[in-house]
């Protein structure tokens, strides 16, 4: 235990029990102490509940990220050079969604433009994909990266996604108790578990996808907007120029569901295709991450037609010891869902979706647990298309046979054919400066 003030952890309880602001050095000994194991499990857990039930102000949250963020690691990119010239960094995080294949075309798109993109991803847990499960679909890419060889990498690829490791350690630790004490829909600690994480990268600047919808953790926008707020303030305090977009997750992101799957799409949208809203929001990230890292000139647009998004990809891919030559896995069994009439693809729900997905074996219970890299599904009418009686509308794929029937009966009800095309919706919502 490093030499800080002590403190009494029932005390401590107490004054945010009754409502009361805890003093800045009460929050570094709360931090250090529950990651160093002298704060006990029910205390903290006492805490997260006290804090869940009466909040915590501006600097109260401010503090509380720079606590976490002062528990690991901490990066540092301010000497990165490429031929000489420094490198600026930006990265962008979301907070999860379904079919949110974003981050792997995004990375190399802002790389071929010129930036550094150390983004540091996590793993899925229950209906939300992670990042790292989809590129681990790809044969022998590794995710565990040094931080010697994170900045090789940057300074001759551009672009690196890997696994957080060292990291904000204290988040980690206190996110497995908020998921067991009926914690997490707390905003002040969701902003700051977001933020301890990106704001400990050391990039120069961060964009924050905000989801809303029902595949969301946000489901209303007011909501979305508050946290997004939270998160681009979080950024400010700590000198890191942040701002964020809400963007709908009321459907699924693209056609695809599942981890290789998404690479799959990814690589189409890479080689110039794929679904309009996929290459939609890659642009618009990509152009805000671009001028919040004040790089000026740049098409991200451009990097999708002429192949330079692609070469960044599959040189990063390659420098991380992935092998895109080995065919990406598909689930052994797979299962149709035809139309029962002809008419429009009216809405799907991206929560349905993402449960059937998750039956499927493309997500996990628990952390720890494996997934099948070759679940998922394919979307083959989105919103809108027209669609004949007896086509296919989805295809589920899993290695295990017995888990067809419980994602056909996640996916029932939630979507539906119409007479009439339903009114679109837009994708990008709003930004938040």
């Amino acid at each position: 235990m490093s030499p800080l003030a002590s403190f009494d952890a029932p005390a401590l309880i107490a004054t945010k029990r009754d409502g009361h602001r805890l003093p800045d050095a009460g929050i570094d000994w709360l931090i250090e102490g529950y990651t160093t194991g002298l704060v006990a499990e029910e205390q903290m857990s006492a805490l997260l509940m006290a804090i869940y039930l009466r909040g915590m102000d501006t600097a109260e949250t401010v503090r509380w990220t720079a606590a976490m963020i002062a528990s690991g690691e901490r990066m540092d990119f301010t000497d990165l050079r490429r031929g000489g010239k420094p490198l600026k960094t930006v990265d962008k995080h979301s907070t999860g969604g379904v079919g949110d294949k974003i981050t792997l075309p995004l990375v190399a798109v802002v790389a071929a433009c010129g930036a550094a993109v150390p983004s540091a991803s996590g793993r899925g847990l229950g209906h939300t994909g992670g990042t790292l499960d989809k590129l681990e679909a790809i044969a022998g890419f590794d995710v565990a990266l040094s931080t010697a060889r994170l900045r090789e990498q940057l300074a001759g690829v551009g672009a690196a996604i890997f696994a957080a490791g060292a990291l904000a350690p204290a988040d980690a630790k206190l996110y497995a108790l908020r998921d067991v004490t009926a914690t997490v829909e707390s905003l002040p600690l969701i902003a700051s578990s977001v933020m301890s994480k990106k704001l400990a990268e050391g990039t120069d600047a961060l964009v924050l996808d905000v989801k809303v919808g029902s595949g969301a953790f946000m489901k209303e926008r007011d909501d979305a907007r508050e946290l997004a707020q939270a998160m681009v303030g979080l950024g400010a305090a700590h000198g890191v120029a942040t701002r964020a977009l809400l963007t709908d997750m009321s459907m699924p992101l693209g056609c695809t569901v599942g981890n290789a799957i998404e690479v799959a799409e990814a690589l189409e949208v890479l080689a110039g295709g794929g679904p309009a809203d996929v290459v939609e929001l890659t642009v618009r990230l990509a152009s805000e991450m671009l001028e919040l890292a004040t790089i000026d000139g740049a098409d991200p647009a451009q990097t999708l037609s002429d192949g330079s998004a692609m070469d960044r990809f599959t040189a990063m891919v390659a420098a991380q010891g992935g092998d895109l030559g080995v065919p990406l896995p598909v689930g052994k069994c797979c299962e149709t869902v035809t139309a029962d009439r002809g008419g429009f693809m009216g809405h799907i729900d991206a929560m349905a979706v993402a449960l059937a997905a998750w039956r499927l074996g493309a997500g996990r219970s628990r952390p720890g647990e494996r997934v099948q890299h070759g679940a998922g599904m394919r979307i083959h009418r989105r919103p809108g298309e027209p669609v004949a009686a007896g086509e296919t509308l989805f295809t589920l794929y899993t290695d295990t046979p017995e888990r067809l029937g419980p994602a056909c009966a996640e996916l029932n009800g939630g979507y539906c054919v119409g007479d009439t095309p339903p009114l679109p919706r837009p994708l990008i919502i709003e930004a938040t400066a």
